[in-house]
């Protein structure tokens, strides 16, 4: 590989940005093309795609063969709440290859014996958050059911490019929720970003069945296309 592209390269990986490496499989000359590039490429499709499922592999276009080297970042997830939700939730996030952040105030809840795996900052949301690095591939979680807890991490969290913002509570809640923020000048479209009562509705009851609605509903977002179908149909 190319010196020049090898240093782009690691500078991406770096910065967690998205980027394809394409090799022309007859020609053997290589590019890289960035997230912020791919939608001007000649294989904006086929980049777009490959990199949904953070899947290299083979492509053909044109009666040329390139090879789609995906580099990705590894998804963040920040839980607002140190609850029984979120122990359940670390270790099948691990098992998926997810990054988990613990975020809540209350030390007795935020301690290292609770989660020894993971970060834990038991500091209020809008002062440790924008010290974390939030980026498109990062996914809240607002799991408190305590506005004062819960809300200030919305707020930053809908002014983020975060790609997925969750938050639990019965429709009724979220109702109030959304009158919160709506008197705070969020508009409509904006507040939409919410899944709102979080995760799938697979009739989840225990602390584990809710964090895997919770991870199931990321991974469509993260994997299905924005019209809810898979890559290929």
């Amino acid at each position: 590989m190319d010196f020049s592209l090898l240093k782009s390269l690691n500078e991406e990986r770096a910065a967690r940005r998205a980027s394809v490496l394409v090799t022309d499989l007859q020609s053997h000359t290589q590019r890289l093309v960035l997230e912020s590039e791919m939608t001007s490429d000649p294989l904006a499709t086929f980049l777009s795609d490959a990199l949904r499922m953070g899947k290299s592999g083979v492509v053909e276009s044109e009666g040329h063969k390139f090879f789609l080297t995906v580099q990705a970042p590894a998804l963040r997830i920040i839980a607002i709440g140190a609850v029984h939700i979120s122990q359940a939730l670390v270790p099948m996030a691990k098992q998926l290859g997810h990054d988990v952040i613990i975020v809540d105030p209350r030390e007795a809840f935020a301690s290292p014996e609770r989660f020894p795996d993971v970060p834990v900052h038991a500091e209020w949301p809008d002062v440790i958050l924008p010290k974390l690095g939030v980026d498109r591939y990062t996914a809240f979680l607002m799991l408190t059911h305590d506005p004062k807890i819960d809300d200030p991490a919305l707020i930053f969290a809908l002014r983020s490019s975060a790609f997925y913002i969750g938050a639990l509570g019965s429709r009724k809640t979220h109702g109030k929720r959304v009158e919160r923020l709506q008197a705070l000048g969020f508009d409509e479209p904006t507040i939409q970003r919410i899944h709102a009562p979080i995760g799938l509705n697979i009739g989840a009851i225990s602390p584990a069945e809710i964090a895997l609605s919770i991870l199931g509903e990321i991974t469509s977002k993260l994997r299905l296309k924005p019209d809810g179908t898979k890559i290929g149909h």
